[in-house]
């Protein structure tokens, strides 16, 4: 008795459950053998003066806080161990942002909570709340404390539906007075096409710093620029890069206004959609007296994720908040990591206690610093980071971008990559493996398509029988 052929279809069938069963198993192994982030120490070559504090953003999903993902301060100390870590999300906080050292001691601290921000001074020892402001602002990123008794705010995502304008601005706060004393609206400075046209999230404005007296340095994220607005005048007065030149800056955070010794005006800034921090030089024209910014510096390009801050120390080394890392790290000029700790999920603000907020440093003309450089030295304690303890493991992001290197879907493949970069991280629960994500999310595909393709194949027998269904039904219900 002879046995009948199998048919390509069903070939096909068995080759599809294989793979779906082999990568199944391979996301299930790699998860029992993974270990997920947390607060770690990574390289320290040179012990930080003092305690450095940190804002981790945290994740949610609408409002209600992630607790394996839990937005906090912590406070690490000189061997970049942590000394105390304040939940964030145990506390109804969605966001935490902003973390500045104040004269006295004590800390200002942004969270967010659904379409409220709050403001507060926070005791590190006891992490009791000496006063707190409130604002119905949504998702704000920076607010400041100016003049011993204001607040200097960045307020973001404030649009008029009904007139579809957007009311994003700068504002100052009278905490004596108790009422706005100042306010600053980007679209009486900028064209209303900018970035695209107004919409919900405009300027995303995530910074604002004085960097002298009626002199503020902001970031409006969305332009790809960073400027200097006058109190008085309520005039720009300076500005690096302009809305869509990506070359210069992109979708960047948290500039810092530095002088050289010979008061050249300077602006390093965590450059986060190039991935990478640059320093910038301004040179004055002698025909016109304006400002000519050139590049001076540039680290970690390529190598950081979604770098969100970046200070210059007065030792000349820069402090970074590599978000997406989920790391901060202290480099020298060349590129060399010599303090580094990892603090899981996507932190945003980092400062040194010891030289206050904003301290500022030599710039890297000062330095006879020039050009860009690598990062090197990394511990790699968090997976996925391809170097200790993952050394010779690449990233998936980091593998699609080798694998299509040079083909005509190099550019298609690069967006896809940097967006799985920046989602998988945000909804790949913690107890998974990076890896194990994308196996499993390749089972999804396959089993959809599969399951979609037999449902076309087979639907004239799909439609009959679902008929037959239906006429049983009937007499069922009439008998």
């Amino acid at each position: 008795m002879s046995l009948s052929p199998i048919s390509p279809m069903w070939l096909l069938r068995g080759f599809l459950c294989f793979v779906i069963i082999t990568s199944f198993g391979a996301g299930v192994v790699l998860t029992a053998a993974y270990d997920p982030p947390e607060i770690q120490t990574g390289t320290v070559e040179d012990p930080a003066r003092g305690t450095t504090y940190v804002a981790v953003q945290g994740f949610h999903f609408q409002g209600e806080g992630a607790t394996k993902k839990p937005a906090r301060l912590v406070s690490i100390d000189e061997q970049a161990q942590p000394k105390w870590i304040y939940n964030g999300s145990k506390r109804g906080v969605s966001w935490f942002y902003n973390v500045d050292p104040l004269p006295n001691g004590n800390i200002l601290a942004v969270n967010t909570v659904p379409e409220r921000t709050l403001v507060y001074e926070l005791r590190p020892e006891s992490k009791d709340r000496v006063w707190q402001q409130n604002f119905s602002i949504t998702d704000t990123h920076d607010v400041d404390l100016i003049n011993d008794d204001q607040l200097l705010v960045a307020n973001m995502r404030e649009y008029d539906t009904e007139n579809e304008t957007s009311n994003d601005r700068l504002f100052i706060y009278d905490l004596s007075k108790d009422e706005i004393v100042w306010e600053w609206y980007f679209k009486n400075h900028y064209p209303n096409q900018t970035d695209g046209g107004m919409n919900k999230d405009w300027s995303h404005v995530n910074d604002v710093d004085k960097i002298a007296d009626g002199e503020y340095l902001v970031s409006p994220r969305n332009f790809d620029q960073v400027i200097v607005v006058n109190r008085s005048t309520k005039d720009i007065t300076m500005q690096l890069g302009a809305d869509q030149k990506h070359t210069i800056l992109h979708e960047q955070h948290d500039p810092q206004y530095l002088e050289s010794q010979i008061e050249t005006p300077t602006i390093l800034v965590a450059d986060s959609e190039n991935d990478r921090v640059v320093e910038y030089s301004c040179v004055t024209r002698s025909d016109t007296g304006e400002c000519q910014w050139q590049q001076v510096w540039v680290v970690g390009d390529e190598q950081l994720n979604w770098p969100r801050d970046a200070d210059r120390l007065p030792n000349g080394n820069t402090l970074i908040v590599d978000s997406l890392g989920h790391r901060v790290i202290e480099v020298t000029p060349t590129g060399e990591i010599v303090w580094e700790v990892y603090t899981p999920w996507a932190p945003f603000d980092v400062e040194r206690a010891s030289y206050g907020n904003e301290p500022g440093g030599p710039t890297m003309l000062d330095q006879n610093v020039s050009g860009s450089y690598q990062l090197s030295g990394s511990a790699g304690e968090t997976p996925g980071t391809g170097t200790g303890i993952d050394a010779g493991t690449p990233t998936f992001p980091e593998w699609i971008k080798t694998t299509m290197s040079g083909t005509p879907l190099d550019s298609v493949a690069l967006e896809f990559a940097e967006t799985w970069q920046g989602v998988s991280q945000w909804v790949k629960p913690i107890w998974m493996a990076p890896w194990s994500l994308v196996y499993f999310s390749m089972d999804i595909l396959l089993i959809f398509v599969w399951g979609t393709t037999e449902v076309i194949l087979h639907r004239r027998w799909i439609s009959t029988e679902i008929r037959r269904t239906l006429r049983r039904m009937r007499r069922l219900r009439s008998s």
